[in-house]
Order: C-alpha cells, then structure tokens, then sequence
C-alpha cells in the first residue's frame, strides 16, 4: 500500500477514534435524540444533491438507514449520557464484529470457522470481565445499550451484504436521510419540547463543532476515505486497520476526558482486542501454518 494510502487509512482512524470524545462533548450540551437527528441531517443535506442515489431498492435503503444510522446511534448515544464512558464505548462497540459473524451464519448460511468461534469466546470473555466491573467508571445500563447498538450495526452489516456491490459514500449519505424523522419523533417523545427548546436556544460552540465533526469528519469525509481504500484493495487488506479505532478511542478518551480503566477493565480490554486480531488474522495464520507443513 502507497504511502498516501497508509495515510488515508490512518487519518480514517483517527477521525473515528475521536469520535467518541466528540460524542461525548456534544451530549454535554444536547439531548441524545437531538443530537442524532441534527447529525444526519447534516451529513445528508446538502450531500445528497450532488452525489447520486445508491442503485438499491427503497426498501433496503430504509433497513439501512433504520439499523447502522438511526439504531446504532440512538443505543450508542443513550449508552454514553447513561454513563458509558467515551473509550470504553469505541471498545465495546467493536463486538459489531461478532454479532454480524452470528447474524450471517443464522440468517445468511455463512458458515463461522475455528478462528471465528475462538475469537469470539475470548472476546466474550473480556465483555464478561468488563460487565462484572460495572459500577465503578461505567453503568450496567450503559454497558447493555452499548451492546444493542454493536446489535443494530451487525444488521446494517447484513443488509449491506444483501444489496451487494454498492459506493459506500452514496449509502452512507442517502441512508442518513432516514434518520433525522425517527429520531426527532423520540426526541419530541423522550425529551420533550422544552427540552429541545433549551438546548437550541443555549447551544455552545463545542455542540455547534461536534455536530460537524459527526456530519462531514466522522461520516462524510470517513466513509469517503474507507470507500476510496476499498474500491482500490481486498477488503482483508483494509477491513483489519478498523481495529486501531478503540485504541485511539480509548487513548483519547484518557487524555481529553481523564477517562481511566482499572485493572480488570484493562483485562477485559486486551481480550477483547486479542478476540478481534484472532477473528481477522486467525484464517491466515492458519494458511500459512499449513503451507509450511506442506513445505
């Protein structure tokens, strides 16, 4: 890979390893619903007037932007004004990976390999250490919504898988009109007017620079890059660097917030990043064990 590649592919991580620092800066000032309907709004208008429409169904489209935009971020922002914490989240989140490894066997008939269920099992194992130790920096609540919105992009996942061949950019950016309709219904309904009203009329400037560093950095200018390493290498090849994200997740959330873990939240952590390098690189290694036993 070129260096400007390399590049690019960092400079993804590190928009989306931040963040969840931002996220947690934008809830300081705005309610979660809201927050997420402005979000996408952003991302999508005016994106959506120069950039063509993904040649998929309505339907999918709708599935899409209900589970990976609207599902994903109304549990994940939940999760953090209920009391997950910044890192831990981009952590946690990463179990998106496993859910989608079980929804393709159970719905897809995609058969999980060795190295898949032996990931799984130590990154399960982390999950466990990480909920016991629920309490002292993180809730249950938190922990358990966290979870649902890993659930909801595994579906994202699936139906991304459904509609096949796709530019990522035009999916991201059509589905993100979905949206900004359900999440202002639950807005309207779990916040309620005044609350909308309070925050709008007293939004700061840190709100104002999380809401587009979420539309254009996180999303728009992230999902550019992805698409563009993508469409030029096997996704094996740029698929593994997503694994630096909770790193740079949770070293910016200790340094910018004082985010701290203690020792069996560091556990659970390493296992959990040692399931996800068993899951990705487990099949090659395998392959290679092999071919040097044959050799």
């Amino acid at each position: 890979m070129p260096l400007s590649d390399l590049l690019r592919a960092l400079a993804v991580i590190l928009l989306w390893g931040l963040n969840f620092v931002v996220i947690k800066l934008g809830l300081d000032s705005l309610p979660p619903m809201l927050l997420g309907a402005m979000r996408f709004t952003l991302a999508a208008i005016p994106a959506v007037f120069f950039i063509p429409r993904p040649r998929i169904p309505l339907r999918w489209l709708i599935a899409y932007g209900m589970t990976i935009s609207f599902g994903q971020f109304a549990f994940l922002f939940s999760a953090m004004t209920s009391g997950m914490p910044a890192g831990m989240a981009s952590l946690v989140l990463q179990s998106q990976a496993f859910f989608t490894l079980m929804l393709a066997a159970a719905l897809l008939g995609e058969k999980a390999r060795t190295h898949n269920l032996a990931g799984l099992l130590v990154a399960a194992t982390g999950l466990l250490l990480i909920g016991l130790e629920s309490g002292s920096s993180m809730t249950t609540l938190g922990l358990i919504l966290t979870l649902c919105a890993a659930l909801m992009w595994a579906c994202g996942n699936i139906i991304t898988k459904q509609v096949g061949q796709v530019n990522l950019t035009s999916l991201v950016v059509w589905g993100s009109l979905i949206p900004p309709v359900p999440f202002m219904a639950m807005s309207f309904w779990l916040e309620g007017p005044q609350q909308i009203h309070q925050a709008l009329s007293g939004v700061s400037g840190t709100a104002i620079f999380a809401l587009f560093y979420l539309a254009f950095g996180a999303t728009l200018i992230g999902y550019g890059l992805w698409s563009r390493l993508l469409s030029r290498y096997p996704a094996g090849r740029v698929a593994p660097f997503s694994m630096l994200v909770p790193v740079v997740g949770l070293s910016s959330s200790s340094l910018i917030l004082g985010e701290k873990l203690n020792e069996m939240q560091i556990l659970g952590a390493l296992l959990i990043m040692l399931g996800l390098a068993v899951n990705v690189f487990g099949g090659a290694l395998r392959r290679r064990g092999r071919r040097l036993q044959q050799g």
